[in-house]
């Protein structure tokens, strides 16, 4: 005997409608963390940096003490550990919000 399934009522249609609302759910969190603002410091807060969503820097702050001509290298490696928290921090974001609508899924050419 085989086992039915009952009918979902607009199986294929609600399914789409679903599917929709996820692209549309998904299009709103790209937005909404490309628009947000990221921020990192390094150096015990010597540097801080802050950027949004799509990669842009938009605020580089160095505190004077720390600009010591004698060590250029040190305030090189200071700007960069906080750009690429930030950076972590933005792209983590997409991550776990878009996971939140996907369930986990994995659906491919999403690239986040």
């Amino acid at each position: 005997m085989k086992a039915r399934i009952p009918n979902q009522g607009g199986g294929q249609a609600n399914m789409m409608k679903k599917l929709q609302q996820m692209q549309d759910d998904m299009a709103r969190i790209q937005t909404e963390c490309e628009e947000a603002e990221y921020s990192a410091s390094s150096g015990g807060g010597a540097v801080e940096v802050t950027a949004n969503g799509k990669h842009q820097l938009l605020s580089v702050k160095i505190q004077p003490d720390v600009m010591d001509p004698e060590e250029p290298d040190m305030l090189e490696d200071m700007v960069l550990a906080a750009v690429n928290e930030a950076m972590r921090k933005a792209d983590e974001t997409l991550e776990r919000e878009m996971g939140k609508v996907t369930g986990g899924m994995n659906i491919p050419g999403l690239g986040f």
